[in-house]
């Protein structure tokens, strides 16, 4: 859980939105920016790392690796100047006899706040193999990952959700997991005025708008 005591995104947070709106719309000029600000807002090189690794579950490949590239150039470009970053935490070993299906359903759950139903519905229960997917890889695989929290993943997430667009069931369920975790309704303000600079308007209406149902539904 999120230690929320104050209301305001701080500059990591920050950092955390403009790099993963940008790795996601494949905007290098402006990511290689905002990387730059990242470090010297203090994340360090291992925890940009995971950000854009994390990017990958809802952008793809193409754009997380381009990514990764992008942050090699800035962190040469650094060093050139003189500028040695701080590495950061490795990722520790995920050890654990029960099977990643179990696991990744154990970390939903306490995404969402709801025991997942062991009999599947929807599109899961459409192409179950994108349900195993979804909770052997995405769940347990990534989230269950170390060097960002849970908290951090969501920001990341819907970051890349929004600056993708026309994607509002997903948004929506990953703005009340983001509440779960801990982020306030006022950071959660925040994050859309963040990555509005990031985004066309239509994007940024369309998550605005996203918001207010998932705040109207928690009252």
């Amino acid at each position: 859980m999120l230690n929320t005591a104050s209301e305001n995104l701080n500059a990591k947070d920050k950092s955390i939105i403009t790099i993963s709106s940008y790795a996601a719309q494949g905007k290098l000029p402006e990511l290689k920016r905002e990387l730059n600000e990242g470090l010297e807002a203090g994340l360090t090189i291992n925890e940009i790392k995971e950000i854009l690794i994390h990017t990958y579950a809802y952008c793809g490949f193409p754009r997380s690796i381009r990514g990764l590239q992008a942050f090699m150039e800035v962190i040469e470009e650094r060093k050139v100047k003189g500028i040695i970053d701080k590495t950061g935490a490795e990722s520790s070993a995920i050890s654990s006899e029960e099977s990643k299906y179990e696991r990744g359903k154990e970390i939903l759950g306490e995404l969402t706040g709801t025991p997942q139903a062991d009999i599947l519905s929807g599109y899961s229960a459409f192409a179950p193999t994108i349900d195993i997917f979804l909770k052997e890889h995405l769940f347990a695989d990534i989230f269950e990952r170390d060097i960002l929290s849970y908290a951090q993943r969501e920001l990341i997430t819907i970051s890349v959700i929004t600056a993708i667009g026309d994607a509002d069931p997903m948004l929506q369920g990953h703005l009340g997991i983001s509440l779960n975790v801990g982020w306030s309704a006022e950071q959660l303000q925040e994050f859309i005025k963040v990555i509005s600079t990031t985004i066309n308007n239509q994007k940024s209406s369309a998550a605005n708008l996203v918001l207010k149902k998932v705040l109207q539904k928690k009252k």
